[in-house]
């Protein structure tokens, strides 16, 4: 693959409904800062790279992998270093945590290095860390080695849209962002059951180690697809701020959290909806999940076709579908073949949510389009903490129903908010 496909041809400047758009991202003023600069928009490569695109997928796949596995070897590692079972699980919430500074500090810190270094760098990140974590004999190091691999994750994730303009052609950004959002939803699927089979096969740190193989494995590919991608960043730490400021994107950015919101306040709460609401067993609870985790894969994929008919219908269409699915599951009685459909719903409707966000801010911003990757990360991360909490505070008041019912609420507002004032710019390949 020639390593200079993705700097070769630059987009054509005929599209007077793109100078249109651009010129309506201007101020009032005029002023530099809410304007698209078009000489800082990547260059439209000439072929499509999908190799790099499937590297990326299995890059999002090993990171994200990694941070779900002390989910499912809780209470080994936290025998084997000898602390309680509440500090190990901060392993979770110390990643998540990097992962926001990550993606808010990536585009500034990264702006005058090649972007294949920059993402070779956070795979090899990420095999320092799975290694480090399986010879960890106490608990600081093991939130060090946790903290790099926040690092990486929240580095790769707000790069990712942004890599993915420069690997392929415009009009099929859509699709090659749902290919690489969609390592999240098989990572979902798999990552938790099979690190617990292979935690009580092999133990904890053989898994952190069969992680880190994964990570070099990883590594090998992205070596031999990622092109060479000239840096072209500008970012500076203000740069976000000049990014919140630009014209409909602070009301974009309102609407995505309402919907993470919304899912994630549902989400933590899944199994005791499934169980009281749902009535399955332990056996139908684990089969169950894993069709909603497969109803996420193919939701994602599903997305990127969407979005190439319109970016609006998918970012309104998703979280309209998940507020039916949660007050359905609260409000009717649909009997158990019904809240089953509806859980497939849901998952099919929650795997778009991200591939949509991801191109809306890539469309919004395509100038800085790794800063806003980076406020993406940051809204998302929030999202699932804020979610978390205010649906552990409803299900205090309520239980699964208010849960449920509340969340459905909000998702349908966020819809409407996102059809009445979110601006969802058109694909430039499609004008």
């Amino acid at each position: 693959m020639s390593s200079d496909v993705c700097d070769t041809v630059p987009v054509a400047d005929t599209d007077t409904e793109a100078k249109a758009d651009a010129n309506a991202a201007t101020g009032p003023h005029g002023g530099s800062g809410n304007t698209v600069d078009a000489e800082r928009v990547p260059p439209e490569p000439a072929s499509s790279s999908w190799a790099a695109v499937f590297s990326l997928a299995v890059g999002v796949f090993g990171l994200l992998t990694a941070e779900y596995l002390p989910a499912s070897l809780l209470t080994p590692m936290a025998a084997d270093l000898g602390i309680s079972e509440a500090l190990a699980g901060q392993a979770v919430t110390i990643t998540a945590v990097a992962a926001m500074l990550s993606g808010l500090l990536t585009a500034s810190l990264t702006r005058k290095i090649n972007r294949r270094v920059v993402l070779l760098g956070f795979t090899v990140l990420l095999i320092v860390s799975n290694l480090l974590v399986a010879v960890a004999t106490n608990l600081a190091m093991l939130m060090l080695m946790r903290i790099l691999l926040g690092i990486a994750l929240g580095g790769f994730w707000s790069m990712a849209a942004a890599v993915a303009m420069r690997l392929v052609p415009a009009a099929l950004v859509p699709r090659a962002v749902s290919i690489i959002f969609s390592g999240i939803a098989v990572a979902t699927i798999v990552a938790v059951p099979l690190g617990s089979y292979l935690g009580d096969l092999t133990g904890w740190r053989n898994t952190f180690l069969a992680a880190a193989a994964l990570g070099v494995l990883t590594l090998v590919f992205q070596v031999f697809t990622l092109p060479r991608m000239t840096p072209r960043g500008t970012a500076r730490l203000g740069t976000l701020w000049e990014v919140l400021r630009r014209p409909g994107f602070g009301v974009g950015i309102i609407g995505m959290l309402l919907v993470h919101i919304g899912h994630y306040a549902l989400f933590t709460y899944i199994r005791p909806a499934l169980e009281d609401v749902v009535k399955v067993d332990a056996n139908k609870l684990a089969l169950l999940l894993f069709v909603f985790g497969v109803a996420n894969f193919v939701g994602t994929l599903m997305a990127g076709w969407l979005l190439q008919i319109s970016l609006r219908l998918t970012l309104s269409l998703t979280p309209v579908l998940m507020g039916i699915a949660a007050l359905g599951l609260a409000l009717l009685p649909a009997g158990q073949v019904g809240y089953v459909a509806l859980v497939v719903l849901w998952g099919l409707a929650f795997g778009g949510v991200s591939v949509a966000w991801s191109n809306w801010a890539t469309r919004m911003v395509p100038d800085q389009a790794e800063s806003a990757g980076g406020l993406v990360v940051v809204g998302v991360q929030s999202a699932i903490a804020g979610g978390a909490a205010a649906g552990g505070v409803m299900f205090g008041l309520g239980g699964t129903v208010t849960v449920f019912t509340v969340s459905g609420v909000v998702l349908v507002a966020a819809a409407l908010l996102i059809v009445l004032r979110v601006k969802a710019p058109r694909n430039p390949a499609m004008n």
